[in-house]
């Protein structure tokens, strides 16, 4: 039988404090106990897995940094020295870096265990194409790196994981990000377009023709064929990290939703297989102008406002101590039934 919303909160309302007097504590704790259907939540083992890949609108202009940079990144969470992966080692967070689609595969040979990150080679192609002027996936290309986001699903499962947080590195990803929010959230052109990784005017105005082209020309492939549609906006990471939340989901598992570019695919993987948003919690809110709309889309509110927009799954691996905090919160504070008090009821 279901553990309904006022199950959960009539036991929250019940423990030694004032009712509601832990604020979104609370909200997180409810929240966490409704996706897992218990009052006994778990928060551990947890798994970070970041998903990287090169998009070829970056020759566009759309972003101040090189491609070049992706794999450079690659390289940096291996050796564990990026945020996402000194965040990850601080929360005690198992990580997996995939590399889904960059232009150059960076590590051939993987380091040595020291940093405690498995690096898995999944190329599906050298980046993708420049949306700006062309689809930027095939349909076979974006079931691919689906099935590769559910493979990586599957493995969590069977590893034990309760928690799992995707994270992505790609420069230039949030152009395809801004897409899908028009496309999936009807998000308006002047507000899907934001700044980035620090994009300026000039780059800033690349991008905003850019996504407005693409968009134009994915809108035209939606009423037949959806999913032609999104490959034509998506990059391999995102398409990814979709197949990633909707076998997550499937599997029972808790998600912890990061900023922009991780809810554009969460947008993908809640039109694939409706219902996958029940299992995610939305971590925080991105300066990322787009990213409001994404998550009023999804139904979800977030938990964070700390003005984030690295990706790579930081913002998630940040509301790790709360969802920690929540879990231990709900299932080991006394109730005040065990202590024989009720509140002084007043006319």
């Amino acid at each position: 039988m279901a553990l309904s919303s006022g199950e959960i909160w009539n036991h929250l309302n019940g423990l030694t404090k004032p009712p509601g007097s832990l604020g979104r504590l609370e909200d997180l704790a409810a929240r966490l106990c409704e996706i897992q259907q218990t009052l006994s939540p778990q928060t551990s083992p947890r798994r970070l897995v970041i998903f990287a890949g090169d998009h070829g609108v970056a020759s566009s202009g759309v972003t101040v940094w090189p491609s070049s940079v992706t794999n450079l990144m690659l390289l940096n969470m291996c050796q564990g020295g990026a945020a996402s992966t000194v965040l990850a080692r601080q929360s005690r967070t198992d990580v997996v870096l995939v590399n889904v689609g960059t232009n150059e595969d960076p590590i051939t040979n993987p380091p040595p265990g020291s940093s405690g990150i498995r690096y898995r080679s999944r190329r599906v192609c050298k980046g993708t194409r420049n949306l700006a002027i062309e689809p930027a996936l095939t349909v076979d290309e974006f079931r691919q790196a689906w099935t590769i986001g559910t493979d990586e699903a599957r493995s969590a499962a069977v590893d034990g994981m309760k928690v799992v947080l995707a994270g992505e590195m790609g420069i230039g990803n949030t152009t395809p990000a801004s897409c899908l929010a028009m496309l999936l959230a009807q998000v308006p052109l002047e507000t899907a377009v934001g700044r980035g990784a620090g994009a300026n005017e000039t780059s800033l105005h690349a991008k905003r023709n850019a996504v407005e082209q693409s968009v134009a020309r994915a809108r035209t492939l939606w009423a037949t064929d959806p999913v032609a549609a999104m490959a034509a906006v998506a990059g391999l990471e995102i398409v990814a990290i979709a197949g990633f939340f909707a076998e997550a989901h499937r599997q029972g598992l808790t998600i912890l939703l990061d900023g922009a570019v991780a809810s554009a695919a969460a947008l993908i993987a809640e039109f694939q297989s409706p219902g996958v948003s029940r299992s995610l919690i939305a971590a925080h809110q991105s300066t990322e102008p787009a990213h409001r709309g994404v998550l009023e889309k999804l139904k979800l509110t977030p938990f964070l406002d700390w003005n984030l927009r690295l990706g790579e799954g930081t913002g998630a691996l940040l509301l790790l101590p709360l969802l920690d905090a929540a879990a231990a919160l709900v299932s080991q504070m006394a109730t005040l039934e065990s202590f024989g008090i009720s509140p002084r009821v007043t006319s």
